[in-house]
């Protein structure tokens, strides 16, 4: 019976063990087949050239840029042409001494160019610096754009570098729980240890295996966020280049500095759109003073009866004009829309003020955040070697007899916590640390 069992325990463990194996070898084949590997710098390249986010604010800015083109386009002559032909089915009649005349030709033709230009107006030319302003706006917008996607960008990339980092140590775990099961098997096998404990120590395998299958599609899911952030081919091999420990040397002195908000992308945007409802205040007002505009037009014409166009005389004429529009009263129209506009001001200033308020607090939310992680970081990095020095120590024991199988699970759960506990601690911190970066707009506007 207890050959039995042994044999059944070899062959669950055979093939649990080869399911984190075949998982490596599967990992090192695809590295080898082409995988992509990325580092932050490159996965913010292909981002901010790729993703359809970013194209949209490009594309939002040639928008304004032609609008604001057309704006302009108000201030020289708009000239056009035009050409009629007419032809009298029944030409016009009357009676004159008991006889019927008919007036007019069968045939009448006309065509002329006319051109017109404002010379005065104010309301015109203020919409022109409000146009401009839009396109500013619009500039602005695509820089918040790219900031948004450098933060999502930047923190599906540390994702993956912490499912990468739990990965590895369920696998050691899993690992170790399988070793510790040859040791508790032999032993077993001999007498000398309970039935207990090598129930346990599978248990301990069985346990250990489900984290592994977890971290290993925590990893598939980040790095399918990665692609989709990418613009990328979700079928397309991906891979995040280094580990959480490659930016322990970020954790140090950026605490603490000046929370300006002066590159914030939000309070700019508020800037522009203040500015543009003075502007649109002062296009209101000036729609209350007189405007000035020229035109001038040349005509020619010729009358029939017949289509022999080389026969025609034409006849020309050309005017002149100027022509003077003074506002005098639209029923209050005009002084409602400068109460409109004064509102707006006021309803946007204070906006701005409620939006900075809540700004300055998140940045002390993410520099105590910051704080907390590097705390976190530190304990966690001072008690893991102690952790695994404890959890070898008690293996040893364990394999001389001088201890128990729980003290051995219990010091590799504290080990596992420890590690654990400092690869979130150096994420959370890197985490608070870009949404810090968003908030003080401190990203190259080169990207």
């Amino acid at each position: 019976m207890k050959m039995k069992t042994l044999l059944f325990t070899l062959t669950m463990l055979c093939g649990i063990a080869m399911v984190p194996v075949k998982a490596q070898e599967t990992a090192s084949a695809a590295s080898e087949s082409g995988v992509l590997v990325l580092t932050l710098d490159q996965a913010l390249e292909i981002a901010l050239s790729e993703n359809p986010t970013v194209k949209i604010a490009d594309e939002t800015i040639l928008t304004k840029q032609y609008a604001k083109k057309g704006t302009y386009a108000a201030l020289w002559p708009e000239i056009s042409a035009s050409g009629s032909y007419q032809r009298y089915i029944e030409k016009p009649s009357f009676h004159i001494m008991g006889q019927t005349v008919k007036m007019g030709t069968t045939n009448t033709m006309s065509g002329g160019f006319s051109a017109a230009m404002p010379l005065v107006n104010a309301q015109l030319w203020k919409s022109l610096k409000l146009s401009a302003m839009n396109v500013e706006l619009a500039v602005e917008q695509a820089r918040s754009s790219r900031i948004d996607m450098i933060e999502q960008v930047s923190k599906a990339f540390y994702q993956v570098l912490l499912a990468k980092d739990s990965y590895e140590v369920y696998k050691r775990v899993y690992d170790n729980a399988v070793e510790n099961h040859k040791i508790v098997e032999k032993k077993y096998s001999v007498g000398a240890v309970s039935e207990y404990d090598f129930i346990r120590s599978k248990v301990s395998v069985s346990n250990a295996e489900p984290n592994v299958f977890e971290a290993e599609n925590s990893i598939i899911v980040a790095l399918w966020q990665m692609k989709a952030l990418l613009g990328l081919d979700l079928d397309k091999q991906i891979d995040c280049a280094g580990t959480l420990a490659d930016y322990e040397s970020k954790m140090s002195s950026r605490i603490g500095e000046s929370a300006s908000l002066i590159n914030n992308s939000t309070m700019r945007q508020f800037d522009i759109q203040e500015r543009m409802l003075n502007q649109s205040l002062k296009m209101k007002r000036a729609a209350n003073l007189p405007s000035l505009s020229a035109s001038i037009n040349y005509m020619v014409n010729a009358m029939d009866e017949t289509l022999a166009l080389a026969k025609y005389k034409w006849m020309g004429s050309s005017t002149a004009l100027v022509s003077l529009n003074v506002p005098i009263f639209s029923g209050g129209k005009r002084r409602a829309e400068i109460n409109q506009a004064k509102i707006s001001l006021t309803t946007l200033q204070l906006q701005r003020e409620n939006t900075e308020r809540q700004l300055h607090t998140a940045v002390m939310q993410y520099e105590s955040n910051m704080q907390t992680s590097l705390k976190q970081y530190h304990a966690s990095s001072e008690n893991i070697s102690q952790a695994k020095r404890g959890y070898d120590i008690a293996v040893k024991r364990y394999e001389v007899g001088g201890g128990t199988l729980v003290d051995v699970d219990n010091s590799q759960l504290a080990y596992t916590q420890a590690e654990l506990s400092r690869s979130t601690a150096i994420f959370n911190y890197l985490i608070n640390q870009v949404s810090l970066d968003k908030i003080k707009g401190t990203y190259s506007q080169e990207n």
